[in-house]
């Protein structure tokens, strides 16, 4: 079995080396089962130069057969590991710092004791910085950048952007999204990229900010004194909209939702240990009031 699993992943990275990493045995072990298997076969499965590796016709026909049992191989030894109680490991973990993530995470260690955690409290973990995490969960709003992370949606907010009505007092009711390029608004330093302000259907506005804050309560605090315009989630700001501290500006756009990724390896078999926070994560926050307790 080893043999073919060697020789399946050489011929997705075309390289020996990669193989052996992503394996982590020694390159002239990864080779030397390519070349076992080989000689049982009495085939050549795989053209070695000195620049370059490519599959022959017996190497494509061998992969396409092997490809669905190993993946259904994989599939069944995640599941008996996610079924029983042996759950071992160091799982690290970038987050921003919400306040329902403590016990989420404080529970999955107690129902895996051999489980170790590390987690680093970030609203924006710099790209260099992922590769040391085994998940990444981080705030997004409209589409995400490329990248070799697999993103998957856990928590999404409806957003508006509001204004004190002292503000109101010194500049004209919004009627378009354009208009907000020419009036205070209130960004984030670097989540999100601060600007430009993302917009439903892909438009984005340009946007002029002398207040930069990576904190939701900081923004509200601010836009309430009157400092500018802010988007904020719709929960956030509802009962400062009902009691009048806020005002909804209702523009011919409205805001992209602010949405909760989880963020991980875009390798083809997903740790077992990220699957179980994962499926533990979604099991836990399905019956959080997302109004009251979920305000980034």
């Amino acid at each position: 079995m080893q043999w073919l699993i060697s020789f399946q992943v050489v011929y997705e990275k075309l390289s020996f080396k990669r193989a052996s990493e992503q394996l982590q045995l020694p390159s002239s072990n990864v080779s030397r089962h390519v070349a076992l298997l080989e000689q049982l076969l009495h085939v050549r499965l795989l053209e070695r130069t000195t620049r370059r590796i490519m599959p022959t016709a017996a190497g494509r026909q061998l992969y396409q057969s092997i490809t669905p049992l190993t993946h259904g191989l994989d599939h069944a030894l995640q599941e008996a590991a996610l079924s029983g109680d042996s759950l071992t490991g160091h799982l690290k973990i970038i987050t921003p710092d919400l306040p329902f993530m403590a016990d989420i995470l404080a529970d999955f260690c107690i129902r895996h004791p051999q489980i170790q955690l590390s987690c680093d409290t970030q609203l924006d973990p710099t790209e260099g910085l992922l590769d040391g995490f085994d998940l990444i969960l981080r705030f997004g709003r409209g589409p995400l950048k490329d990248s070799s992370w697999v993103a998957r949606e856990i928590l999404r907010w409806p957003s508006c952007v509001v204004a004190a009505p002292t503000l109101l007092e010194r500049y004209s009711l919004p009627q378009s999204i354009d208009e907000l390029t020419k009036l205070p608004c209130i960004t984030s330093m670097s989540v999100l990229q601060g600007m430009p302000w993302r917009f439903e259907h892909g438009h984005t506005v340009q946007v002029q900010s002398g207040y930069k804050v990576n904190s939701g309560q900081m923004a509200k605090a601010a836009a309430m004194k009157g400092v500018g315009f802010a988007i904020l989630p719709h929960h956030a700001c509802e009962s400062e909209v009902n009691n009048g501290s806020l005002v909804k500006i209702t523009c011919n756009r409205q805001p992209e939702d602010l949405v909760l990724y989880a963020l991980y390896s875009g390798k083809k078999y997903l740790q077992i240990k990220v699957k179980a926070f994962l499926e533990h994560l979604q099991q836990a926050i399905a019956p959080l009031d997302i109004h009251s307790k979920k305000e980034p």
